[in-house]
């Protein structure tokens, strides 16, 4: 009896971090709707990394490092657009 408690309570826990999660996307999602387009763009770049696990921090970086070097944003644009891009992220994570 005390194993059927402790299994269906970890189900419920399972189910609820599931909907926590698709909430928080959404959350990510509106946000990243208010940002500049140069700002979106790393946001969707990075999301995929995100949602696998990787740090925010770790993929607008590595998003933002490419764009830069492969001349598509200016250095001083990246940063205040992965800023903003990376405080999106986070509330996907």
């Amino acid at each position: 009896m005390l194993m059927l408690r402790i299994v269906t309570m970890a189900a419920f826990a399972l189910l609820f971090a599931a909907s926590t999660a698709h909430a928080d996307r959404a959350a990510a999602d509106a946000c990243a709707r208010k940002l500049s387009p140069q700002s979106k763009t790393i946001y969707d770049k990075s999301l995929s990394g995100v949602l696998s696990g990787q740090k925010p921090v770790d993929a607008v970086t590595a998003v933002a490092r490419s764009m830069v070097m492969g001349g598509s944003m200016s250095r001083d644009t990246a940063r205040p657009a992965a800023e903003a891009a990376g405080g999106c992220l986070r509330l996907a994570q």
